[in-house]
């Protein structure tokens, strides 16, 4: 009898396959959802700030159909603003920027006419320097140039013809001579000057701590306004007299050059008139000022002694040391 064979075994080993590589969309929907919540949180932190009575205009317009908001209609908003609806602002501002008025046509025509008028005087000025004897020969020291504030007349120092004493504001004759026939020229027009003293930049030997260059510049500016005045120019013409130092070089490459020691006269237009004067305005410190002149008007308790019962004593302006 035959042997019965073995039994076969069979062992099935079950493959394992990797798993495919998740995808990235799942980070993008994320992305997505923060950003969503992001906005709608701004939102919401925006309407908190807007006051409760503003908040039905806000809801309507968000109820405007699409096809108004492209087509126009009754309820279109026909505001400049970047975001529509936003002129004028629903949000309260805290710190407001003062909006610039505009001009009207009538005032911009008067600036049109007064730079014009400016034009006419540099055309005259430059025909009598031309014409006058005195002014021909100092002709390379005299710069006229119109500027955004009006017209420049710049009377420039050379090395060998200084306009003032070294270091000193005492005018000399020629520069006496060019300010007097100045002067009546200037009453040509209703607009106001201003005066600039320019210095070089070398400094005293006891530097910017007693006598400088800020006072030379504003010294020598003023002796300028006397010889202008003596040449017969209207004193109530004068808006500033201005000692500049060597603040303002005409050579920057060279601080002490001769030519940077100048004067400068500069015959104001209406727009500049009227920001000079915007800026020396008064305005709101009259009150402070009101009270400042209450207090010093309050009157001093007496001095009180054993000679001089209830009398002040005497009140000592302190010394005044001149230079």
């Amino acid at each position: 009898m035959s042997q019965a064979a073995p039994d076969r075994i069979v062992i099935r080993r079950k493959k394992v396959q990797a798993h495919g590589r998740h995808g990235g969309a799942w980070k993008i929907a994320y992305a997505d959802y923060m950003t969503a919540m992001m906005a709608f949180f701004l939102v919401m932190w925006l309407l908190s700030l807007i006051p409760r009575e503003n908040l039905p205009g806000i809801a309507e317009y968000f109820r405007m159909p699409l096809m108004t908001a492209i087509t126009g209609g009754p309820q279109m908003d026909n505001s400049r603003t970047v975001i529509p609806g936003g002129s004028p602002s629903v949000i309260p501002n805290k710190s407001p920027v003062p909006q610039r008025k505009s001009m009207s046509s009538e005032d911009a025509e008067d600036d049109r006419r007064d730079v014009q008028r400016l034009e006419d005087l540099k055309t005259d000025l430059e025909a009598l320097i031309e014409s006058n004897p005195v002014l021909r020969q100092f002709r390379p020291q005299l710069l006229l140039d119109m500027t955004p504030d009006g017209l420049r007349i710049q009377i420039v120092d050379e090395q060998n013809r200084p306009m003032f004493a070294t270091g000193r504001a005492q005018v000399q004759p020629y520069m006496r001579d060019i300010l007097r026939e100045l002067g009546p020229m200037l009453n040509k027009l209703p607009n106001a000057i201003t005066i600039s003293g320019h210095t070089d930049a070398l400094q005293y030997a006891s530097g910017e701590r007693e006598y400088s260059n800020w006072e030379l510049s504003a010294d020598r500016s003023n002796a300028a306004r006397k010889e202008l005045v003596a040449g017969g120019m209207n004193e109530q013409k004068v808006k500033r007299v201005l000692g500049l130092s060597s603040s303002v070089s005409l050579i920057k490459d060279n601080p002490n050059a001769a030519v940077n020691r100048r004067i400068s006269l500069l015959v104001l237009n209406r727009r500049a008139e009227r920001r000079i004067d915007a800026q020396d305005a008064v305005g709101e410190s009259l009150a402070n000022l009101k009270s400042v002149m209450e207090d010093s008007a309050t009157p001093t308790p007496a001095h009180v002694d054993g000679n001089n019962a209830g009398i002040a004593p005497a009140q000592v302006p302190p010394a005044v040391v001149k230079p």
